[in-house]
């Protein structure tokens, strides 16, 4: 393979993680210039700690220029994706953060913590007699979707509509969830008009909830927007379902294919916290998130322009030699694993990386202990993205079990 035959745009992630381009990519052109079709190019940045150093420098690497995917994005919705936190800059980052924050604490997660339990116990029951399922809808989407929308306050009801609708909302590269733009503004409708009421609903009677706190929380003494709340709910469903999804997704697969470190599992369970983190760095949720340059500036001897496009490749980093030993060899007693599946550190470090890591640990413990023999019972189908490390659907089978 060389420079030439490098393309991390969408059609590749469908078929696979491309490691062999990171690998040649962190070996030859660490900070490497990859065009696009449609596009003016982008800089490639895959080796960790230049993953590490952009993520830290938020004054030169912006997430508002130009917003988080690699595309440009016209200035009508490159306005409205601004309204996110995931696409502000400081000091509106932190002013819109702290709102949130308090509902994700290490203190409010151990709160949290026989819920999330529950939750896996309940989900695995579902299937356990079945000696077959879906892994994705079945299991994978179950905890995370539960436990966000029951912090957010909505009803058990409407729980699988947000499934839905998130599919549609991140599966914009891919046919099979979104076949047209109207489909996902459609989408987008839906799940804002949603918001709206349940906003409505709250503010006429508070309750207990995250949706609450948004309704009535102010930022320099104003109510947040109706489009705030309505990117703020967007973000909240999707970032706290469909990431910790595809990490579980990943830790399943990760394990069928590794089955010596379940039953390291099944021996020292001890391990655990070290598996979480290592399940965490072999299933990276999210291949990128672009920055644009707000200044010329150096990245390992690289000049780069103001404005440049500057994409950060988390999974590449987690795979990077000089900083994981046999990166390839999936360890669930790995130590140190310095990952950067919840981000390179810095002001966009992951909100809800605590719950992740305790919505991980309670399904697979689970599954690991409960049902010993799983394995794949069918092709895994990847997510045509070139954001989301998707899977859509992974049938499994297993002895039954009561």
């Amino acid at each position: 393979m060389k420079l030439d035959d490098v393309d991390l745009l969408a059609g590749t992630w469908e078929r696979e993680v491309p490691h062999e381009m990171f690998e040649l990519l962190r070996r030859e052109a660490p900070v490497f210039f990859h065009p696009e079709p449609d596009g003016r190019g982008f800089w490639a940045v895959t080796k960790h700690a230049d993953v590490v150093a952009v993520s830290r420098d938020p004054a030169t690497y912006s997430s508002e220029l130009g917003a988080t995917f690699i595309s440009d994005q016209p200035d009508q919705d490159l306005a409205a994706m601004r309204l996110s936190i995931l696409n502000m800059d400081q000091p509106e980052h932190n002013r819109h953060r702290r709102l949130v924050s308090k509902g994700f604490t290490p203190r409010m997660i151990q709160g949290l913590q026989e819920k999330i339990v529950e939750h896996a116990v309940r989900t695995v029951d579902a299937i356990a007699e079945k000696g077959e399922c879906e892994f994705v809808e079945e299991i994978a989407a179950k905890v995370p979707l539960d436990m966000i929308c029951e912090m957010i306050g909505l009803p058990e009801d409407d729980w699988p509509a947000m499934f839905a609708l998130s599919n549609k909302l991140i599966g914009f590269d891919d046919p099979e969830y979104q076949n047209t733009p109207e489909v996902g503004q459609a989408a987008a409708a839906e799940i804002f008009g949603y918001c709206d009421r349940v906003a409505a609903a709250r503010r006429a009677e508070p309750r207990d909830d995250l949706m609450t706190a948004l309704v009535n929380a102010e930022l320099d003494g104003e109510r947040l927007t109706d489009a705030e709340l309505n990117l703020f709910f967007v973000t909240l469903v999707v970032a706290g379902n469909e990431t910790t999804r595809n990490l579980i997704n990943h830790s399943m697969l990760a394990l069928i294919e590794h089955p010596d470190q379940a039953d390291r599992l099944r021996r020292q369970p001890d391990l655990w916290p070290t598996a979480v983190e290592e399940m965490l760095r072999w299933g990276t949720s999210i291949h990128n998130f672009r920055r644009t340059t707000t200044r010329a500036t150096e990245l390992r001897g690289q000049p780069i322009e103001a404005g440049d496009k500057v994409v950060i490749y988390y999974m590449s980093a987690n795979h990077d030699e000089e900083v994981f030993a046999d990166p390839y060899r999936f360890d669930v007693g790995r130590q140190p694993n310095d990952h950067v599946t919840f981000g390179g550190g810095g002001v966009h470090f992951c909100l809800g990386a605590n719950l992740a890591r305790a919505e991980i640990r309670a399904i697979m413990e689970q599954l690991v202990n409960r049902l010993p023999d799983i394995e794949l019972a069918g092709p895994v189908r990847r997510l045509r993205s070139d954001f989301v490390n998707g899977v859509k659907e992974m049938p499994i089978r297993f002895t039954p079990a009561a």
